[in-house]
C-alpha cells in the first residue's frame, strides 16, 4: 500500500507538517544548484504537493515554475495558498508532462516524490520523462529522505522501524510529528542509494553527485537565525545522522 495524497484529508495533514528540518537540510541545498547558474530562468518541480518548495524558490530565486502533482487536492492547497505570478500549477497523469516539448526547461527538481513510488519502473519512467524536458546542460535534483538514516528518530519525522533492514523496493512507513495532531503516518517505500544511481544512468543523466548534510554543514550564523525563528523547535539527531539524500546530475549533449 502506498500514500494517496489525493485524499482530502492526507492532503490537509501534509499541509500542516512544520518542514523546518526538510528546509534546513534539504532545500537550500537544493536551490543552491538553481542560483548557482543565472541561465536557470525555468525550473520544473515534479510532484509539487502544496506548493511550498516552488513558493520558496520562485520568492527567491526570481526563476518561472512548473509545478505539476497527480493530486488534484494538492493543487488546489497549492493554488489557493501558494499563487505567484512566476509558477504555473499543473494536474498531470500517468507521470506524463505532455504540456512540456522536449527540451524546454533549464533545471528540475523532485523533492520526496520516488520514496513514494512503488515501482522501479516507474521511477525510470519518471526520470527519463524529466530528462527529455530538459534542456541540454541542465540540471536535475533529487532530494528523498535517507535510506541509510531508517529507524532514526529526527525532529521533525522518523522514518521506519529502528533496528529493521528494509529490502529494495520493500513498505516503510514513515511518521511525520505534527504539532498538536496526532502523527501523520506515510507508506512509503525503501530504495538504496545504489537504486538512484542505477537509474538516474539508465535515464541518460550524467555526473551524479550525492550530498548527505547534517547540521553541522550548516554555517553557524544561519542555523542561529533559524533557531531564532523556531525557538520552540529542539533538533535531535540530525546533529549527527542525514535524514536526507540529495542527488545532483546534469542532463549532457549525448
Amino acid at each position: 500500500m502506498k500514500t494517496s495524497f489525493k485524499t482530502e484529508m492526507i492532503a490537509n495533514k501534509f499541509e500542516a507538517y512544520n518542514d523546518i528540518l526538510e528546509q534546513t537540510l534539504g532545500f537550500r541545498f537544493v536551490f543552491q544548484t538553481f542560483l548557482s547558474n543565472p541561465k536557470i530562468t525555468r525550473v520544473l518541480d515534479y510532484g509539487c504537493g502544496p506548493g511550498k518548495v516552488s513558493y520558496r524558490l520562485a520568492k527567491k530565486t526570481g526563476v518561472h515554475v512548473l509545478a505539476v502533482d497527480e493530486s488534484k487536492e494538492m493543487i488546489n492547497i497549492a493554488s489557493k495558498k501558494r499563487s505567484h505570478p512566476n509558477i504555473n500549477y499543473h494536474l498531470i497523469k500517468n507521470d506524463n508532462l505532455s504540456f512540456l516539448k522536449d527540451n524546454s526547461v533549464d533545471g528540475a527538481m523532485a523533492c520526496y516524490v520516488f520514496i513514494n513510488t512503488e515501482k522501479k519502473e516507474q521511477i525510470l519512467r519518471m526520470m527519463k520523462e524529466i530528462y527529455r524536458v530538459l534542456a541540454p546542460h541542465s540540471p536535475f535534483v533529487i532530494l528523498d529522505t535517507n535510506p541509510d538514516s531508517t529507524g532514526i528518530e529526527f525532529s521533525t519525522f522518523r522514518n521506519g522501524i529502528k533496528g529493521k533492514t528494509y529490502m529494495s523496493g520493500e513498505a516503510r512507513q514513515e511518521w511525520l510529528h505534527i504539532n498538536d495532531q496526532e502523527d501523520l503516518v506515510l507508506h512509503d517505500f525503501h530504495w538504496p542509494k545504489s537504486v538512484y544511481e542505477e537509474l538516474l544512468t539508465e535515464a541518460g543523466f550524467q555526473e551524479i553527485e550525492q550530498l548527505e548534510p547534517t547540521l553541522k554543514d550548516i554555517p553557524e550564523d544561519e542555523l542561529k537565525i533559524i533557531q531564532e525563528k523556531h525557538h520552540d523547535h529542539h533538533w535531535k539527531s540530525e546533529w549527527e545522522f542525514p535524514p536526507f539524500v540529495i542527488y545532483k546530475s546534469i542532463k549532457l549533449v549525448k
